[in-house]
This record gives structure tokens, sequence and C-alpha cells, in this order.
């Protein structure tokens, strides 16, 4: 499967320029907190393998890695990337060179310390020496499989203690002892003196989620211990259970390094076993480096910029965070296990995949496979239909392969939506239009659509977060609108059309604010629009959620009475700094009201284009970049949301955002490079270009595509995939 990479040739080293551990610190003001990982992966791989630097891993960081953590507990095998939430964390191993007693393994509590002087990482390696054992640790990956090498020193005792009872807590569960999973069952079987395997099925944010895995050890181990808490199973070779560890301990004159595979499957044991032949057939650690060296090298190279290498890593580094997910969720024979828990089977060649964290990345995220991997994205929607055969509705967040509910509206929507407007190849749209249409009428958790037609809107008393929802479902329905157009449904059109403007109801034109109201049509009392408490509003406050209409931006000037009372009322949101009580804790990187560390803000800098003050946009889009993202550990604003918020930085470095991410267009900004190149699927090259771009350069004076000038400051998807040249001239 790595062959193909190898063969062939790029102008640079793009994986030179990633940092896996930006986004892993938070600052001394607890902000610029990514909430990363640096281990190993692949693009969309199913393992991610990782270390530790929590013994009880929490929602923060959900990676489970802190870069100001000293010590380590263990290498696991999947972590999310960035996600305000945490869970999986799934099969432990860590070696160490002491003796393992019973009373040790049921404690459970294997850290050792490190140094960053003595790590290291790049896409698809890890390295770390532990203080303690002295052992030296390296990690890669496969899409399935996890490469460990461990180096002892010589003349100690080597032993790799496996953990199948670690996983996550969440929030004040920590404090309390109450974990935030439950083990439904958990096995490991020993199969002979150089493999092991077992499963685990646990419950937590993703319901009950199954993993199978296999590992196999380059040397014999010449004794082992199997242990379910504190109930020690002798010379057995199988332990059933619920808190399940082992030890395995190994020859230590027979050499110092010790190579270990661990493929897992979201299917059965065969799917682990299947994945490990298909993926991890050879015991060349080198091996394994490279190759995911080369399809890191492949994937990053869609895009060349010329700029600092500071700018390279910034942006190669997040190009490379958002393409580590939606995550393979299918083995290499096909299959997956449905939302209903029953096992199917892809077409011959096709992935599943799963980890949608659709409330962040409908925005930019998936906008940006749209244009960088329009293959990719396409099986991203026939998956998602595929969530919907079974389920009834499209994803909301989709992990491991289950509904987990997360956040409000249905933001597969627009991901859809833009991917049709896109044309790309690939997608039923006639099924797409029908998922989305059911998923817009089926009344489900926080989408009660019987109460949204009758009070077009949703009133407070009877559905909480109720502006929030309100203003996202009005967006979800202009996508569902827009695609019914298209498609010449003109009785559909007219239907969410008019939901679509549903907004304009819980428009309070006196504080020039959206309010909620209850089911009398009463506006609710009192009514704060800098609390993060009012329980109308999810993740933000009233100014935040202030600018959710990118589907009507016309619409929402107009509420305002023209572009001078909205201009004043957009300047007043970057220039208020003024609280009341204490933040959400999403909330982050803030501009007065503007919080770039949370997704709600995300397109609000690219409002005063539409308000006839483009500058306004570009000197924005220029503090934004400067302010929050940077080429250290502590680089991001906020959590990284599955890639959304180094997406954000994507687009806005190259000159255009999808303002409107269900439309397939774009709004321009101002570029950062003087040169940008994206190299498209069918074999085109769009150029972006500014050659007078310097840093202090930030306004635009003309821009012109294919030597056409642009007045409106819009971009379709269809222009940029024709291939050419967009350039900037700089004020």
């Amino acid at each position: 499967m790595f062959a193909l990479a190898f063969c062939a040739t790029y102008a640079d080293d793009y994986t030179k320029y990633v940092n896996p551990f930006i986004g892993t610190q938070t600052d001394d003001t607890g902000s610029l907190s990514g909430s990363t990982f640096p281990g190993a992966t692949m693009p969309q791989g199913m393992v991610q393998l990782s270390p530790e630097t929590e013994n009880y891993v929490t929602w923060d960081p959900c990676s489970g890695y802190d870069y100001n953590k000293n010590t380590i507990y263990g290498f696991t095998h999947t972590h999310l990337s960035g996600t305000g939430c945490t869970d999986l964390i799934d099969v432990s191993l860590m070696p160490v060179t002491w003796d393992v007693t019973p009373n040790l393994l049921q404690a459970g509590d294997f850290g050792q310390t490190y140094s960053h002087e003595a790590e290291a990482a790049k896409p698809g390696y890890y390295m770390v020496h532990l203080q303690e054992s002295g052992v030296k640790v390296e990690l890669s990956a496969t899409v399935r499989t996890g490469i460990h090498r461990y180096n002892f020193p010589k003349g100690k005792l080597q032993t790799v203690v496996l953990d199948l009872n670690r996983s996550t807590y969440r929030g004040d569960a920590y404090y309390t002892g109450k974990r935030a999973y439950d083990i439904i069952q958990s096995q490991i079987r020993i199969v002979d003196d150089y493999t092991i395997e077992g499963y685990r099925i646990i419950t937590g944010w993703a319901k009950m989620r199954k993993v199978y895995f296999r590992a196999e050890f380059s040397r014999p181990f010449k004794s082992y211990m199997l242990m379910d808490g504190g109930r020690n199973v002798g010379k057995s070779d199988v332990v059933n259970g619920r808190a399940l560890r082992g030890a395995l301990t190994f020859d230590a004159d027979e050499s110092q390094e010790l190579t270990v595979k661990v493929a897992i499957s979201p299917v059965d044991s065969e799917g682990a076993r299947l994945n490990m032949k298909a993926e991890a057939s050879s015991w060349n650690f080198d091996y394994y480096v490279q190759a995911a060296h080369d399809i890191w090298q492949k994937e990053l190279a869609c895009i060349d910029i010329e700029g600092t290498d500071e700018q390279k890593t910034i942006f190669y580094t997040g190009l490379y965070h958002v393409l580590m997910q939606p995550n393979t969720m299918s083995d290499v024979d096909g299959r997956y296990m449905t939302t209903n828990y029953e096992i199917k089977q892809m077409p011959e060649g096709q992935v599943y995949h799963s980890t949608f964290s659709l409330w962040d990345t409908f925005r930019a995220a998936h906008p940006l496979y749209t244009l960088i991997a329009p293959d990719v994205a396409a099986q991203f929607v026939r998956d998602m239909l595929l969530h919907h055969d079974t389920y009834g509705y499209l994803p909301i967040w989709d992990l491991w392969g289950q509904e987990n509910y997360c956040m409000i509206g249905n933001h597969a929507i627009p991901v859809i939506s833009d991917a049709i407007f896109a044309e790309i190849p690939g997608i039923d749209v006639e099924k797409a239009y029908k998922a989305m249409v059911e998923s817009s009428t089926r009344s489900h958790r926080n989408s009660p659509f019987e109460v949204w037609e009758e009070y077009g809107y949703m009133p407070q008393n009877l559905q909480k977060m109720s502006v929030s929802i309100t203003l996202e479902q009005a967006f979800d329905d202009w996508c569902v609108a827009a695609v019914a157009k298209k498609l010449g449904k003109t009785e559909d059109y007219e239907r969410f059309h008019k939901r679509s403007e549903s907004y304009r109801n819980l428009f309070h034109e006196e504080s020039g604010f959206f309010r909620p109201k209850d089911d009398k049509g009463e506006w609710v009392e009192p009514f704060d629009p800098l609390s993060y408490e009012e329980p109308c509003f999810i993740e933000g406050n009233a100014w935040q959620y202030m600018w959710f209409v990118p589907h009507n931006p016309q619409g929402m000037i107009d509420l305002f009475g023209g572009s001078e009372g909205f201009i004043k009322k957009l300047d007043e949101n970057f220039t208020l700094t003024a609280t009341s009580g204490e933040r959400n804790g999403n909330a982050s990187g803030f501009i007065g009201q503007y919080a770039h560390g949370n997704e709600p803000s995300h397109h609000t800098v690219y409002f005063y284009n539409f308000a006839g003050k483009p500058s306004r946009t570009q000197e924005l889009v220029d503090q934004v970049r400067r302010s929050f993202y940077n080429a250290t550990p502590c680089g991001y604003a906020g959590n990284d949301d599955c890639g959304q918020m180094s997406a954000w930085y994507i687009f806005s470095a190259l000159g255009f955002y999808p303002f409107n991410a269900g439309s397939a267009e774009y709004v321009i900004g101002t570029p950062l490079y003087t040169k940008a190149t994206l190299h498209l699927a069918d074999g085109k090259d769009f150029v972006i270009t500014a050659p007078n771009k310097t840093d202090e350069r930030i306004h635009v004076k003309k821009v012109k595509l294919n030597g056409k000038t642009i007045t409106d400051y819009k971009l379709t998807h269809q222009q940029i995939m024709e291939g050419g040249t967009l350039d900037f001239q700089m004020k």
C-alpha cells in the first residue's frame, strides 16, 4: 500500500515543516490550547499512537497529552485531536525495567518522567526517553496498526505492561473518582510466546465501542502475568473481566531491542488479524517510518506556499492536523460496524470513516477537503448517508461509528450541500437530498421540528439553547432550500427557504441582539448579552451568536437599517471588552467580544466585505493570523476541534474563506504569501500571487482572476477548479 508514494518527486520536503507539538500546551493565561497530540498517525488513520501525560485523562486536554506535564503513563493507540470532550485512549502499552508484582500491576501506575530535550516528533514518528527505566521508545503507524520499538538499557529487566483499563474521565469525574466510561467486558488471550490478542467493549462519549487488538512481538516473552483488578489468574492463558492488565517479561540477555506491532479493529478479532497481515508484515521499524513520511509528503504536497520557515511550519502543521481525521473505521477487508451494531461490507477498495466533529468542521475543514481532496470529500458524504440509512438522520457528531449527539444543529447538511454545489463526482445527489430533507423533518434530540415549524423559532421554555438552535437550524434549512432550488423542487424550496429566515423572529430591534422568546411570543427577561450563562446559547454569549447568519448577510445588514448601522454594531463587537460573570471555558482568543478560540465566531471577520468595508476584514484577518497562531506548543487560540482551527488559518492565509460553508463559494480576504499554488485533483494548478505583499501591506488594492478584476470579493469553487491565477495587488 506504500509503494506508490515512493516514486513521486516533490519541490520540497513538506513534512519537515510539520511540528506535531503545536497545540499541545496551555499558556500562562489558560488559553492557546489546541488539545492536539504529538504521536504517530496516518492521514485518516484508525490508529493514533501517542503518549498519555495524564494518569486519568480528562476533558482538558482531551487528547491525553499536555506539554506542561513531565510524566508519561502509557502509549495508547486511539486519540481525539483538539476536541472539547474526551474518549478513546485504547490499548495502552508501557515498557518498564523493574519487577512487576501483582500489587503493582493491580495499582496500574507505571508513570515515568521525561524531558522535552529527549523527545521528538514528526509525521508518522514519535520518540521519547523514559527516565526511570532508561528505555528509548519510538512509535510509528500504518492506517490500522501501531508500531513500537523499545531499546532497553543493557542488563536491566525487560517488561511490557498492557493496560485495558485505561480510558478517560470527564470534568469533575476526575476529582470524585467517577469514570466517564464503563467497561462492559474485555479479554486478554495469550496466543503463543510471540502473540497476544484481546478486546474491550466500552461505553463512554461514544456508546458501546468495540475495540479488538492483536499484538505481535519480535522476540518471545519468557513469562507473563494476567490480572482482572485484584484477581491474579495464575498460569491461565486467558483472562476475562472489566479491569484487565497484563505484564509480559522478555529475556534481557537476548537483545536490548524489542519491536511490537499492535493492529486494532472495530469489528472483530479476525479483523485485527487481517489488518496486521495486510499492513504490518515487516519487522523493519524504519520501513514504517519512511512509509509514513512518504504518505504524508504526498498528502501535504497539494499546496505549495512561498514564505518563511515559521509561516510554513504553521501552515503545514495546520494542514497535517486537518488531514488526520475523519478516521478510517473499516477493516482492510471492508467490513465495518453500523450505527445499529450490524456488520456490513464496503465495496472492494472503499473505506468507511467516522469522527465527524461536524459542529466545528463544517465551517472550513470540510470545505478544505472539498477543495484539495474531492475524492475523499465524496467518501465522507457517502459515509454520512450510510449513517443516515441505519440511524434515520444524518450524523451530528459521529464517533467510532456511533452518534454521541454532541452540540446542536445537523451540520452534515452544509457539508453535503457544499459538495453538491461543488459538483464533486461520486455523490448520489438525489439520495443525498432525500437524507437532507429527512434529517430536517424527523424530530430528534435538540431538533423538535414540529415546534420549529409551528412557532417559526425555538421557544426557550420548550427547547433549551433556543437562540443558538434557531440560528444554526435556519442556516441548515438554507442549505436544504438551496439544493432544492438547484434540483427544481419548488415546493421544498419554498418551505425550507421560509424556515431559513426564522432568525428574524428572534431579532430584538431595540437592543440589536438575537434574544429568546417563550411559546407566547414574549421576550424572556432578564437578558444579559455579555453573559455566558444565558441558557438560550451554547458555548457563547449574545455577541458571538449575533453574527450567525452566514446564508443571508444582506438580511443581517437590513436588520440594522443598512450598512451604516450594521458596521456600527460590528465595530462594537470587535472593540467592546466588557465582561459579565465568568467566561465559558471554550471562549478564548478575544478581539473585543470576538472569540477566535471557538467556532461560532470564525466567519465574523469577513462580514465587513458585505457591508462595503473590505479593508476592515483585511485588517482583522491579519490580526487573527498574527495573534492566535504561532509555531510553538501553545500555537492555537483554542481547541483545534479536528482541524477546524487549522482550516481557518489555511484558507485565511491563502486569501479567501468559505463564509457560507454550504454554498461552494468563498469570500476574499487578504493573502499572507507572495505566492501559493493549489495542485488540484485533475492536474490543474490554481496560483495565488501577491508580488508586492509585505508584512506591512495587508490591504488589497485590487484582485484579478485570470486577468479580470473581481469587484464583489467573491470566488466560486468552479472558478478555482478551472485553474488559473488569482492575483492580489496590495496597497
